[in-house]
């Protein structure tokens, strides 16, 4: 088993190789975070029926029309231009960190954005976005059926906020037990890739680590657990942490 697969398990990143020799890597959203990201949208939308409901009423016969013209705005084109002109980002998206991107990385077109939104309507079957939900649990980029057909991710965007987790050592420490190969290959992986999470994502990984981190729980037993990383990278310069 070699360190990638390793990873593979850690968390959902997708590297990519780009055509200039570069590689990148996105982090691919799951069930849970786009479920947030959609609901923050139908609020928003939620205001704007109930603006435009309050408009209706106080022009009376053409008020038939501006509800049929903004269901028709706020359903195809409220998420088709914000993904195209707002780097992949809608309102919701935007507050959790997340944005649609191609599959090599490239930001939406006008011809993928159309795709995955007007099948937005396959996804929603029977009822409330189960088909697109169960599609999001069967594949392992977490896409629903508009992704698969356009060719398209819904990704976590880096936080600037996130670079601060990076700043101080947090030092080393020798693991309470012998580990296997494979467990090292683990721990090494999540102290390099720690940084790259978020904060829930990385204590709950590091929750899984119950052993090592006896005791501890969140940002307690993730330190612990990138100590025990330093170590076993052989970065022993750095200040050796008291249990």
């Amino acid at each position: 088993m070699n360190s990638r697969s390793a990873a593979a398990r850690l968390d959902t990143v997708r590297r990519i190789a780009t055509p200039e020799g570069c590689e990148i890597d996105l982090r691919v959203a799951g069930p849970v975070a786009r479920a947030r990201a959609w609901f923050l949208d139908f609020l928003i939308r939620l205001g704007c029926w109930l603006l435009l409901g309050i408009v209706s009423k106080q022009i009376g016969d053409f008020g038939t029309g501006v509800i049929l013209l903004g269901a028709f705005l706020l359903e195809w084109f409220y998420p088709l231009l914000f993904e195209v002109y707002r780097q992949g980002q809608t309102p919701g998206k935007k507050s959790c960190g997340l944005a649609v991107v191609h599959d090599d990385g490239r930001p939406v077109g006008w011809s993928a954005a159309f795709m995955r939104n007007t099948l937005r309507a396959v996804d929603f079957l029977p009822f409330l976005y189960a088909a697109g939900f169960v599609s999001t649990l069967l594949n392992a980029q977490g896409k629903r059926l508009g992704d698969l057909a356009a060719g398209t991710l819904v990704v976590h965007v880096a936080r600037p906020a996130r670079a601060a987790r990076e700043g101080p050592d947090v030092g080393s420490e020798a693991p309470p037990f012998a580990l296997t190969r494979d467990e090292q290959l683990a721990v090494i992986e999540f102290s390099q890739r720690a940084h790259l999470l978020t904060p829930e994502r990385a204590a709950e990984l590091a929750s899984v680590a119950g052993p090592l981190t006896a005791g501890l729980n969140g940002e307690a037993a993730e330190r612990r657990l990138r100590r025990i990383g330093n170590f076993l990278l052989g970065n022993e310069s750095s200040t050796t942490a008291t249990r």
